[in-house]
């Protein structure tokens, strides 16, 4: 279960992890930088999203954002890229022996962009963000609302994507101060997980990847505990369906309570015959599309329940909701229920193991801020889960201070009411 693991750290303080999967037969290799939302101040906000997307205009020697797509894909491979909260991610997959080349193009890519048509990339994020908005310019994305009231001024609230008037006045100039700022050897993992060998992946990284300045490491604001719930945001827009995002304030990973928290929330939602899907969609016909799922941060958590259902239901699909969570306060989940969660949970890691992007992601994106637990310590943790330690867990989390629900659609005056009543009632 536990796949050789090595580290080492280049004299710019880049840190280089390989991942042995020898089994497999393609490699994954992935740059985590310490750098998204939780860094960023109002007047930044958006910043990490804008200049990951202008890192795909080109470098010194792909001058064209065709030209490096192109260098890209003759490897075989697609850049993929993201920003989150806690980092931004940099990724690639091909065959064994092309990871040289890889490493040569993440050297381009991070150590000489062009930051090149900066107004083309500006209309393609405005875009972007219309998607989050209504025909009357009204914003209708349920998840950011959501950890905006959950976090409030904290730097977690701020949207990934930014607001619109930040878009449009970022300049080249705002984008280089930011890449300055955090895309440096100090602030960044490379990880690359597949059938390597460390020592040579290491020496490689050096010689392509020198180009990296030191930088320093990002510092992260402690994220604060939510007080002051339930808060409910009701936003109004067109049709005949609501989307409701119910968000709780979760267990953070390093936390002893964490692998409980996991398993309560499989008992949520883990399969088409655990509870959330079952009695509210299967068997009470309350929602067509309900999920729930963790939000992993380096300090906390977020347990996030997503569903969109009619209007006229509404009311009725968040009581059963929180009355559903409210069971699970005590210790109800039976030892064939446990078992069947624990066997899931097992397969899953073993699956993990097949995949070397998900094994970049657990030894690399996890290392920005602390040391990644073995996998077997992981199965040994969820095995040891009992129905009290779940029920534990609960309780921690499922109260009315942790709780926020936001609804999009056109609720009447009436059913708004009614909701508040259910929401503000829940104890």
């Amino acid at each position: 279960m536990n796949p050789r693991v090595e580290t080492s750290t280049l004299p710019s303080g880049l840190r280089v992890t390989t991942v042995a999967l020898p089994h497999l037969h393609t490699v994954t290799m992935a740059m985590f930088i310490k750098v998204g939302a939780r860094f960023e101040t109002p007047q930044d906000n958006g910043l990490s999203h804008f200049t990951e997307h202008m890192l795909f205009r080109g470098t010194e020697r792909h001058p064209t954002s065709l030209a490096l797509n192109t260098a890209i894909e003759r490897l075989g491979s697609t850049l993929h890229a993201e920003t989150g909260r806690d980092y931004t991610l940099f990724q690639m997959s091909f065959e064994p022996s092309r990871v040289g080349d890889g490493l040569e193009i993440f050297g381009e890519l991070l150590g000489r962009p062009r930051f090149a048509d900066l107004e083309l990339e500006r209309a393609l994020v405005l875009e972007e963000i219309n998607e989050d908005y209504s025909e009357d310019d009204i914003e209708i994305n349920a998840d950011d609302i959501a950890r905006g009231l959950m976090f409030e001024d904290h730097p977690l609230g701020q949207r990934i994507i930014g607001p619109r008037d930040n878009v449009e006045r970022f300049t080249e100039a705002d984008v280089r101060r930011h890449f300055k700022s955090f895309y440096g050897a100090r602030n960044a993992i490379l990880c690359v997980a597949g059938p390597v060998e460390h020592a040579a992946v290491a020496d490689a990284a050096a010689r392509t990847l020198a180009v990296l300045p030191p930088g320093t490491p990002a510092e992260a604001q402690a994220a604060l505990p939510m007080t002051g719930g339930p808060r409910l945001h009701h936003v109004k827009d067109s049709g005949s369906q609501t989307t409701l995002t119910v968000l709780l304030r979760g267990i953070a990973e390093h936390d002893p309570d964490y692998m409980a928290f996991a398993a309560f929330v499989r008992a949520l939602d883990d399969g088409m015959s655990t509870r959330l899907h079952y009695q509210l969609a299967d068997q009470k016909g309350l929602a067509y599309s309900i999920s729930a799922g963790i939000e992993p941060l380096h300090d906390t958590s977020v347990l996030d329940v997503v569903s969109a259902t009619g209007n006229a239901k509404v009311p009725q699909l968040i009581g059963e909701l929180l009355a559903l969570l409210g069971t699970l306060r005590e210790p109800t989940v039976s030892a064939e229920e446990l078992a069947k969660i624990q066997t899931r949970y097992r397969y899953e890691m073993l699956a993990a193991l097949d995949d070397a992007s998900a094994m970049a992601a657990w030894y690399g994106g996890t290392a920005l801020y602390y040391p990644p637990p073995a996998l077997e310590t992981r199965l040994a943790q969820m095995a040891a889960v009992s129905a009290e330690d779940l029920a534990r867990a609960a309780q921690r989390v499922i109260q009315p201070a942790n709780l926020v629900v936001v609804a999009v659609g056109a609720l009447s005056r009436a059913r708004l009411g009614e909701l508040r009543e259910v929401v503000t009632g829940w104890a």
